[in-house]
């Protein structure tokens, strides 16, 4: 038997058309805005059907009026948290991307459960994808090509967020609020590596790097050689 999404029932076409209301008056963004405050706080493997219906004050099956299961909660949160995420208008392709990459890091910081999740098919993502492709038209790329430019992209910040968002989970899971006392903590162990001699490339950055925490530099610096990248290899 075919389920919801298969036969084209899914959320956001039930939320287009305007279901029949339940008796409990909630609205979607209530219950995104209450889910996403759990996962910020608690991770998101706290969010269930259950906690979520008692944090708003709901019998779980009053919940399920509104969404259908877990995944098309996750899908709320994440169209929700996109919402956040702001692409400036009239501004070149280049100042586009790289505004929304920021954008996209500053959301991705403040909601780390993001990481997990991608990028599902809502309309928000959507959105976010349709107001970047119209503005690459100018650069005469064909279609595939313009895709190509947004999962470069978006393939790095991602990747870079990912690295930072693991950063803060080892500092948490290692009880220390800082890469200082990071550090401290794995002195012993870097110190046996680097005394080793088999890593001398490694020995000099440890010894002679300046920026080894400041992550917005790094990020500035590896999205502009991304930027730089795509504007000489494709002439625009």
């Amino acid at each position: 038997m075919a389920d919801d999404n298969e036969a084209g029932d899914f959320l956001w076409r039930r939320l287009e058309r305007g279901a029949r209301a339940p008796r409990v008056q909630l609205t979607h963004a209530q219950i995104a805005e209450a889910a996403i405050e759990m996962a910020d706080a608690e991770g998101l493997d706290a969010v269930s059907m259950r906690k979520l219906a008692d944090r708003l004050g709901v019998a779980t099956m009053s919940l399920y009026r509104y969404v259908r299961s877990k995944d098309e909660l996750l899908e709320l949160m994440v169209d929700a948290a996109y919402e956040q995420v702001e692409i400036p208008e009239g501004a070149d392709w280049r100042e586009t991307l790289r505004a929304r990459a920021w954008a996209t890091r500053a959301t991705y910081l403040r909601h780390p459960w993001l990481v997990r999740l991608g990028e599902p098919l809502t309309p928000a993502v959507t959105a976010s994808a349709d107001r970047l492709l119209a503005t690459l038209d100018s650069t005469g790329l064909d279609a595939d090509t313009k895709m190509v430019v947004l999962r470069t992209v978006r393939s790095y910040v991602n990747g870079i967020i990912a690295g930072e968002i693991e950063l803060a989970e080892l500092l948490r899971r290692e009880g220390v609020s800082d890469m200082d006392e990071l550090r401290h903590a794995y002195a012993p162990r870097m110190r046996w590596l680097l005394e080793s001699g088999r890593y001398p490339a490694y020995r000099d950055y440890i010894r002679h790097g300046r920026r080894k925490d400041d992550t917005v530099w790094q990020f500035e610096l590896g999205l502009e050689c991304v930027l730089d990248g795509l504007a000489t290899r494709l002439g625009i």
